[in-house]
C-alpha cells in the first residue's frame, strides 16, 4: 500500500511537470490533484489509525481462538449431545441388575357363606417372595452392550465438538476474507476517483476524451455496487458465526487487522491416515457400535437358554385340626421354581439371532464406509491446502506486484498520452481481482487446515 501511495504521488508530480506549459488550464488540475491526493492519503492514514485503535480495544476484537472457545462453551447443540451421553451412561447398571423381586399378599380359600378363617382347613393368608434370574451371562451382555452405546455417545460428543470448531474457524476466516475484500474495494475506489480527476483534467485541457471520464465513473459505480454486496455477504456470515457462538444474530463481530501469513508444513499424508484411524471420534464411535452389536448378537444367542423364576410363599391358617389329632392348624411353606421354555425358537429366537447378525454386518460396513470417507476428507483437505498455499505464494511474490507495476506503468503512459484510458482502467480492474484472489487464497489455506484438523481428529497435523 505504501508503494502504491508513493507511485501515485510521483505519477501526479510527473503529470504536473509534463503539462507545465498549460499554466492557466493546469492550475485547477494541480489544485484538484493535490486535494485528491491529500484526501487519499488522509483516508488511508485514518483507516490505519482506526484499525489500530480497534485492535487496541481487546474486548471488541474477536480472534479465532476466542470464537472457538465461546462456541465450545456455549453451543446448545454440543450441550445437547453431552446431555445425551450423560443419559446413556446411566443405563448400563440398570440393565445389568436383576429384575426387581416381587412380594405378594394373598387370601386363599375363604368360604363364601361365612368368610370365616376357622371354618375350612385350606383357608389361608399368604405372603410370598419371588425373583427372576436370567440365564447366566445375559445380564453381563446387556450391561456390556449399554456401556458400548454410552462410549459411542461420548465419541459422538467429541465429533460434534470437532465439527463445531471446524465450522467456527471456517466462518471466522470467511469473515476475515470479506474484511480484506472491503479494504481492497475501498482502496480501489480511491484510486478510481484519482483516475477520474486525471481524466477530467485531460478532457478540460483538450488532451483527453469525455468517454474516459464516463468509463471511470462507470467502474467506480461498479465498485460501489460490489461493496454493497460484500457488506451484505459479511453480515450473513456474521449471523452464522453468532449462531454458532450462541449469540444474538445481530451481534457486531469485529476481527483483527492483518495477521501472520506463515504457512506451516503438513505431516505426511499416510501419517495423517494412521493418526485418524486412532483418534478420529467418528471412527471410534463406529467401532463402539460394532462392539455393542456383537454383544447384542451374543445376547440373542443366549436367549436359546431359559430364564428362571424362584419364589417362596408362607401361608398362615387359623382354627384347629379335627380329632383325634387336634391342636391348632400349622402354617404352610411353598417353594416355586419356574423355567421359561423357548418353545417357539424357530420363529422367535432364531429370527432374533439373524436380525442381530445383520445389524452387526451393517455396523461393519458403516465403519468401512466412514473410514473411506474420512481418508477422502484428509486427502481433499491436504490437496486444497497445498493448492491454496502455492496460489498464495504466487500472488504474493509474482502476480500482485507485477499487476501493481503494470498499473503504475499504464498510469504514467496515460499521462503522456501513450496509453489509452481503457487499458489503464482494465489494468486497475485486473489488479483489483488479483488482490481479491490473494486474500481468498490465504483464507482457503486456513479453512483447509481447519477441515484437516477436523478430519484427522486433532490439531497436531504438522511436521
Amino acid at each position: 500500500m505504501v508503494l502504491r501511495k508513493q507511485s501515485l504521488r510521483n505519477a501526479l508530480r510527473n503529470y504536473s511537470q509534463g503539462y507545465s506549459r498549460h499554466k492557466v488550464t493546469l492550475r485547477p488540475f494541480l489544485l484538484r490533484s493535490v486535494i485528491g491526493l491529500c484526501i487519499y492519503l488522509a483516508s488511508s492514514i485514518l483507516y490505519t489509525n482506526t484499525a489500530s485503535a480497534s485492535e487496541g480495544v481487546v474486548e471488541n476484537i474477536l480472534r479465532v481462538s476466542e470464537a472457538v472457545e465461546i462456541a465450545v462453551s456455549d453451543s446448545p447443540n454440543l450441550a445437547e449431545m453431552q446431555a445425551r451421553y450423560a443419559a446413556l451412561a446411566e443405563i448400563p447398571s440398570q440393565v445389568g441388575t436383576l429384575p426387581d423381586p416381587t412380594i405378594s399378599f394373598n387370601a386363599m380359600n375363604f368360604p363364601v357363606d361365612s368368610f370365616d378363617r376357622d371354618q375350612e382347613a385350606m383357608t389361608q393368608l399368604q405372603v410370598g417372595f419371588s425373583q427372576e434370574f436370567p440365564f447366566p451371562g445375559k445380564l453381563g451382555l446387556r450391561e456390556e452392550a449399554a456401556e458400548f452405546d454410552a462410549k459411542a455417545a461420548l465419541h459422538s460428543v467429541e465429533e460434534v465438538r470437532l465439527q463445531l470448531i471446524n465450522n467456527v474457524k471456517r466462518k471466522w476466516w470467511q469473515l476475515y476474507y470479506l474484511d480484506r475484500a472491503l479494504e481492497t474495494v475501498d482502496n480501489n475506489q480511491m484510486l478510481l476517483r484519482q483516475f477520474i480527476t486525471v481524466a477530467k483534467t485531460k478532457y478540460e485541457t483538450g488532451e483527453g476524451l469525455q468517454q474516459d471520464v464516463l468509463l471511470a465513473q462507470l467502474e467506480l459505480s461498479k465498485l460501489i455496487d460490489q461493496r454493497i454486496q460484500v457488506l451484505a455477504i459479511r453480515r450473513n456470515q456474521a449471523i452464522g458465526l453468532n449462531i454458532l457462538m450462541d449469540k444474538t444474530p445481530n451481534n457486531i463481530v469485529l476481527l483483527p487487522g492483518l495477521l501472520s501469513t506463515a504457512m506451516p508444513n503438513l505431516a505426511d499424508e499416510e501419517d495423517l491416515y494412521r493418526k485418524a484411524e486412532i483418534v478420529r471420534p467418528l471412527l471410534r464411535q463406529r467401532a463402539m457400535h460394532i462392539d455393542a452389536a456383537q454383544s447384542r448378537l451374543n445376547l440373542a444367542q443366549r436367549d436359546y437358554y431359559p430364564d428362571f423364576k424362584m419364589g417362596m410363599t408362607y401361608s398362615d391358617r387359623a382354627g384347629n385340626n379335627p380329632q383325634p389329632k387336634g391342636g391348632s392348624r400349622s402354617g404352610l411353606v411353598s417353594l416355586m421354581v419356574s423355567v421359561k421354555v423357548p418353545l417357539y425358537a424357530g420363529r422367535k429366537q432364531s429370527k432374533a439371532v439373524r436380525q442381530k447378525n445383520f445389524e452387526l454386518q451393517n455396523n461393519h460396513y458403516a465403519l468401512l464406509d466412514e473410514h473411506n470417507l474420512v481418508m477422502a476428507e484428509i486427502s481433499l483437505a491436504v490437496t486444497d491446502y497445498h493448492r491454496a498455499r502455492e496460489q498464495f505464494s504466487l500472488f504474493e511474490s509474482g502476480i500482485v506486484p507485477q499487476a501493481r507495476q503494470t498499473v503504475e506503468s499504464m498510469l504514467a503512459g496515460y499521462q503522456v498520452s501513450k496509453v489509452d484510458f481503457l487499458n489503464l482502467v482494465r489494468s486497475q480492474i485486473t489488479l483489483f481481482n488479483y488482490e481479491l484472489q490473494y486474500w481468498k487464497a490465504l483464507t482457503e489455506t486456513k479453512q483447509a487446515l481447519a477441515r484437516l484438523e477436523a478430519a484427522v481428529g486433532e490439531e497436531s497435523i504438522y511436521e
